[in-house]
C-alpha cells in the first residue's frame, strides 16, 4: 500500500493541506457553467485572493451599465471589424479600474470575446449574490407599492427562503395585470393578479 506519510514530511503535508483549503475558500459558492461562467469564475477567484471582490463587482456593473447606455461603447464591444490588437490596446489603456478587471478585458479582447462582456458581468453579479446569500425576487403590481407595502411583502417572502438567505426585491409596475400581484422568487412564480383570475374564469366551461 502506498504510504503517503512515509514519503512526505508532516510539515509539508500541513502546508499542502493549508494551500488546498485556501484555494477552496476562494472558489465561488455557486457553480455555473458555460463561456461566460469561465471568465466570471476566473475573475472571481482572482478578485477573492486579492480581497477586491466588491471593487471588481462595482467595476463590472459600471461597464455593464455603460454598454447599455452608450451606443458607441456597445458597438465597440460588438464590432468584429475592430482588430483584437486595437481592442486590446484600448482596454489596456482604461484607467480607474483594478488590474483584475483590466486583465479580464485584455483576455477577452485577445480571445475576440469582448462582445460577451455584459453577460460576464451579469454572471459575476450572480456569483456575488450567491456569496452574500441573496435571493432575487420580482414583484409585479398594477400600481407602485408603498415602502410599507414592500416591507410587508418582503417579510412574507423572507419566510419562504432558507435560513441565512436574504430576499432582494425588484419592484415593477404593470397596469395590464389589473390588480393584485405577480411574484417570482428564483425559478418559482406565483400569479395573484386579477387578470389571471379573469382568465381562469374565462376558461371554465359554461353550465
Amino acid at each position: 500500500m502506498f504510504n503517503l506519510a512515509a514519503r512526505t514530511s508532516r510539515p509539508a503535508l500541513r502546508t499542502a493541506f493549508r494551500s488546498f483549503s485556501s484555494a477552496e475558500s476562494h472558489k465561488p459558492v455557486l457553480q455555473l457553467h458555460g463561456l461566460q461562467a469561465r471568465y466570471a469564475n476566473a475573475t472571481y477567484v482572482a478578485a477573492s485572493k486579492a480581497g477586491k471582490l466588491d471593487q471588481v463587482e462595482s467595476e463590472l456593473k459600471s461597464l455593464y451599465n455603460t454598454a447599455q447606455t452608450s451606443k458607441q461603447f456597445a458597438q465597440f464591444l460588438e464590432n468584429p471589424l475592430i482588430s483584437r490588437e486595437n481592442k486590446t490596446k484600448y482596454v489596456s489603456g482604461l484607467d480607474k479600474i483594478s488590474g483584475i478587471t483590466r486583465n479580464l478585458l485584455i483576455t477577452m479582447a485577445g480571445n475576440a470575446r469582448l462582445n460577451e462582456l455584459p453577460k460576464v458581468a451579469t454572471t459575476f453579479a450572480q456569483l456575488m449574490k450567491a456569496k452574500r446569500g441573496e435571493v432575487d425576487a420580482k414583484i409585479i403590481s398594477a400600481e407602485e407599492l408603498s415602502p410599507a407595502q414592500l416591507k410587508e411583502v418582503q417579510a412574507a417572502m423572507q419566510s419562504q427562503v432558507p435560513k441565512g438567505k436574504s430576499v432582494v426585491i425588484e419592484a415593477v409596475t404593470d397596469p395590464s395585470i389589473v390588480g393584485g400581484l405577480q411574484v417570482q422568487i428564483g425559478d418559482q412564480f406565483l400569479d395573484l393578479s386579477v387578470k389571471s383570475r379573469i382568465e381562469e374564469i374565462a376558461r371554465m366551461p359554461l353550465a
